[in-house]
């Protein structure tokens, strides 16, 4: 039977006529009412609360706040003792061991059930009767209710994102989600990647009548879709967070809208749109950078790599060096133009005259390995992966195949967790062997080295320490009694006190954005005039940090501590960064090559393994020469090093090579090819080998 009014009489279910709000869950009238259309809670997790369980509860295993101190005495152990005494267990035994009921009952509570506590202070002792809250639900309750900022920040630590129950992570109500079209709602065909949403909507079966109808909003989704498609985004999925999408990704979504409106006459500017692309996806890019062209739109494009400089009808190169060896036109012109430049460093790599050469040998390891068996994150389908370690490691394959599922998800968050104590939650995998092979992981990314311009090279790597000291033990700092805090800008003392060591102040504007000006004391030298009036070899603190790393190298090269550390970042390409240069004002690239410069200057265990993901992003081929040079030399320590990486020069000089794939998304996930740069070249299935061939 069919009601024509939308309701159930029987069970007393209606349902209100559709519209297209009821499929938003930006909209309450389609989002699900659990969740207000996130799909997701924030929830304690028992393993954030409990991050080593092989402690007992008295060793403090229990890491939550207000519930960590097991000291005797404290309200927390009142608690711990009271239940332990009703339920039959120990406190002296590893949480881990605990019966189950004792863990349910001492994070979930006594559910409304009195025992007997026993409080004991210095000013008596006493008993009565209470119920237990719970560890989880205590936390949770705090949190809703506290208005602490510090405290929410504080219990995040232990929070983790859960599907919610209800739409089990759809976001819409079970109502909208009953609607159907060939057989799938509207989350179903969400969740399939574009390709497969493009297959779906080729092969949908509707009545005459209803095709009618659909015909034109079909046309209007394909079409749609297949921009996405055309600038090699066919793996991604239509749900997908936009938080967790790569800067080359988001760029590539909205040069799909922008395709979409075949607009003519626009100057369309894009910064490095090969960022995180494969080759074989490149391509793609390309050709719809040339389809815009060709429509009568001007196209300027920021970027290094070699394929799209080669496309180009029209290229300027700026330099010839960075910072202030840079900053002039070196050369204009063709492709060939750029070339036939003698003074172009691009042109030298473009022509073959200058390039990053392939390993005489590879290396052979040292015999052990790290080894991750049943990886099923996201896409990866219960794959095993054994990486070779003291070796330089590769993870390659096309956008969306799991590299990052893999190395950051499972083998970074599993050893962070295992080796450096961090909470982390690592991806679905059944076990990793090996992690007593190595002491560290470190993740070198791209992000800042500091939040406010009171960071900088300096403090970060450690050198201002000893610059400081240097200062100290001068003979002016001596008679006047000054130690190495006197030379900080971040204490009181020898630091400037109208702008307490900025050099800058900040003048609010209101209703416009703040301007920053010279302090018009200390005129932008951050120290007090008594400081400055103290030097080395006629330079003052501020005269230092205002040099370049090429000329402190220069400097200090009779002071071996403070010459080391310059040096590791001079070598990674960084001479022309003043040592005081604030940390907002790097580069994603500079900031990378500040890390591994401070891992450079560290004396080497052998025993660490690094994990890059794409950190030739944003940089130019001659940098990326030298950075391959800064990894070897840290393999050559003993190291590991772990990359994801898509660019062929990167992968060429890698001694091991993993390739995942075939395609993005749901096609991907397996491993494709492992071995040699060499023997992954020969695998015909692979389309890192078959760019990898042109190369070697």
């Amino acid at each position: 039977m069919f009601s024509q009014n939308y309701a159930c009489p029987e069970h007393g279910v209606s349902v209100e006529e559709l519209n297209p709000r009821m499929f938003s869950f930006n909209n309450p009238f389609g989002a699900c009412p659990k969740c207000s259309g996130l799909g997701i809670f924030m929830k304690v997790s028992e393993k954030l609360v409990v991050p080593d369980p092989s402690l007992s509860i008295r060793q403090g295993a229990v890491k939550a706040s207000g519930w960590s101190a097991a000291d005797g005495g404290t309200i927390a152990m009142m608690y711990y003792e009271a239940l332990a005494k009703e339920y039959g267990f120990s406190l002296d035994v590893p949480y881990k061991d605990l019966p189950e009921k004792a863990k349910k009952v001492i994070m979930y509570g006594t559910d409304g059930k009195k025992i007997k506590m026993q409080r004991k202070s210095v000013y008596g002792e006493g008993t009565y009767m209470k119920d237990f809250e719970g560890i989880i639900n205590n936390v949770e309750r705090r949190y809703a209710e506290t208005t602490s900022e510090y405290s929410r920040n504080e219990i995040e630590q232990l929070m983790t994102a859960v599907e919610c129950p209800e739409c089990g992570g759809a976001r819409l109500k079970k109502e909208s989600l009953f609607v159907t079209v060939g057989g799938i709602n509207i989350y179903e065909f969400c969740t399939k990647s574009i390709k497969d949403a493009l297959v779906f909507l080729d092969g949908l079966k509707l009545s005459k009548r209803d095709m009618m109808i659909a015909d034109a909003i079909i046309k209007e989704i394909k079409s749609r879709m297949k921009f996405l498609a055309s600038v090699g985004l066919d793996y991604l999925t239509l749900t997908r967070s936009s938080g967790t999408l790569s800067g080359g990704e988001s760029q590539r979504i909205r040069l799909a809208t922008q395709i979409g409106s075949s607009l003519m006459g626009v100057l369309y500017i894009l910064d490095e749109p090969s960022i995180g692309l494969h080759q074989k996806d490149n391509d793609k890019l390309l050709n719809t950078l040339k389809e815009l062209r060709d429509i009568g739109n001007t196209l300027i494009v920021v970027e290094h790599d070699e394929e799209t400089m080669l496309s180009a009808d029209y290229i300027v190169d700026v330099g010839p060096g960075a910072g202030i060896h840079g900053g002039e036109i070196v050369c204009s012109g063709t492709p060939q133009d750029i070339m036939n430049c003698e003074k172009s460093i691009t042109g030298q790599y473009l022509s073959g005259r200058k390039k990053i050469p392939v390993p005489q040998k590879r290396r052979k390891g040292n015999g052990k390995f790290l080894e991750v068996k049943g990886a099923a994150e996201n896409n990866l389908n219960n794959i095993n992966v054994k990486i070779p370690l003291g070796e330089f490691v590769c993870v390659t394959g096309v956008s969306g195949s799991g590299k990052s599922s893999l190395v950051n998800e499972i083998i970074y968050k599993r050893l962070a967790e295992e080796l450096n104590g961090a909470k982390r939650f690592p991806g679905k995998h059944k076990e990793m062997l090996g992690i007593e092979n190595l002491d560290k992981v470190i993740d070198i990314d791209q992000s800042p080295i500091g939040r406010t311009p009171r960071s900088n090279p300096a403090t970060y790597t450690g050198v201002f320490n000893d610059i400081r000291e240097l200062f100290a033990m001068t003979s002016d700092a001596k008679s006047r009694g000054y130690t190495a805090s006197r030379f900080s800008f971040n204490v009181k003392g020898g630091r400037c006190e109208t702008c307490q060591g900025d050099g800058i102040m900040k003048i609010e504007m209101h209703f416009l954005p703040d301007i920053f000006v010279p302090c018009e004391v200390c005129h932008g030298a951050r120290y007090n005039r008594e400081t400055l009036e103290v030097k080395y070899k006629g330079k003052s603190i501020y005269d230092v940090l205002e040099m370049t790393v090429e000329e402190a190298v220069n400097f200090f090269s009779a002071v071996p501590k403070i010459h080391k550390k310059l040096s590791t970042l001079f070598e990674v390409g960084l001479g022309y960064v003043k040592l005081g240069q604030a940390a907002t004002t790097l580069s994603g690239g500079e900031a990378q090559r500040v890390k591994l410069a401070t891992e450079l200057a560290k004396p080497a265990t052998g025993r660490t393994i690094y994990i890059l993901d794409e950190p030739t992003t944003g940089l130019h081929t001659a940098d990326v020469h030298r950075l391959i040079e800064v990894l070897q030399k840290l393999v050559d320590k003993g190291n590991t090093i772990l990359v994801i990486e898509h660019n062929l020069d990167v992968i060429k000089t890698a001694d091991y090579v993993i390739d995942l794939g075939p395609d993005g998304g749901d096609k991907g996930g397996n491993i494709v090819a492992t071995g040699t740069p060499e023997k992954v070249a020969k695998v015909e299935g692979s389309y890192t080998g078959q760019y990898l061939k042109k190369v070697l």
